[in-house]
């Protein structure tokens, strides 16, 4: 079980863990409040507290469940562990169904969208609205030159466990707002990484990205695309980060494609890490969506 210490930034943190047991290895997740189930996914190289702001802001009239990918936040961090596009899926899936979620809203950040999506399409019954945040879920040949240097072989090991260079240079480049990235904040993004051990999955995440048909993940990523338009007629939010270095506005024409119906609303003054830039303006506006589209008028 982690042994992060939560004290630095408890009071921005003030959840209660829940772990799910996971063969051999605790996988945690937060459940806070009640009624509709509101499902947060994060991404790489963020954990749980990249949603505080949300679960805090959202608890009050939802049941938020914002789980730990294996090896990130509060979740274990095994050494040798299959950290593929696939197991995240099949933990995700575990998770949801051990808690025996339906009618799910999913709000997706990063790689939580192409996890989130996975099973979405596995259980496209349970799904009834997206919130859509800088994120993707379909195949693209494109790559930042920062992303690209660490999956270089032993230099990207080397920068990323050992320097941290992944989550530490994070809160600085994928955040607008610099104000905002406090010395508490910056404690809570990089408490659960403050070893070699602890990084192991963000070097995984890394080069599991999928670029060529031959990387592993890629079939499954493929198979996922494919299937994106049966939910072209749930309720979307797509909320942007108009300031990211990753996931630009290429990405973002690729979802409003996928679903033209969507509601859209662009942060210009945000960055990759949206949700951090623009809480306070993110946290109605999802309000608001979940209100205007009960789960009675949702298609299936």
């Amino acid at each position: 079980m982690s042994l992060v210490n939560l004290e630095p930034f408890r009071e921005l943190y003030p959840f209660r863990s829940h772990f799910l047991r996971l063969g051999k290895y605790n996988y945690h997740y937060l459940d806070e409040g009640s009624g509709e189930c509101v499902v947060m996914l994060h991404g790489n190289p963020t954990w749980s507290f990249y949603y505080r702001h949300l679960v805090s802001g959202l608890a009050d009239s939802y049941r938020i469940i914002v789980p730990d990918h294996m090896g990130c936040g509060l979740s274990d961090k095994p050494q040798k562990y299959p950290y593929t596009l696939g197991q995240h899926i099949d933990n995700l899936e575990a998770l949801l169904e051990t808690l025996n979620l339906k009618n799910i809203t999913l709000a997706m950040h990063d790689w939580g969208g192409a996890i989130g999506m996975g099973y979405a399409v596995r259980h496209p019954d349970k799904i009834r609205r997206l919130i859509i945040f800088n994120t993707a879920a379909f195949l693209s040949s494109r790559m930042p030159w920062q992303i690209g240097l660490c999956r270089i072989p032993i230099f990207g090991r080397v920068a990323i466990r050992r320097f941290n260079a992944f989550a530490g240079l994070a809160i600085y480049l994928a955040c607008r707002h610099r104000e905002r990235m406090t010395p508490q904040v910056r404690a809570g993004y990089l408490a659960p990484y403050r070893s070699y051990e602890n990084r192991v999955a963000h070097l995984c995440f890394v080069q599991d990205i999928p670029m060529r048909p031959k990387d592993k993940s890629y079939p499954i990523l493929e198979a996922i695309q494919k299937r994106l338009p049966e939910f072209r007629h749930r309720p979307v939010l797509i909320l942007w980060g108009g300031q990211d270095f990753c996931f630009n506005y290429s990405f973002l024409k690729t979802w409003q494609e996928l679903f033209p119906e969507a509601r859209v609303q662009v942060f210009e003054d945000a960055g990759h890490y949206v949700v951090e830039d623009a809480h306070e303006r993110i946290v109605p506006l999802v309000r608001e969506f979940l209100n205007n589209n009960p789960l009675n008028n949702n298609p299936t």
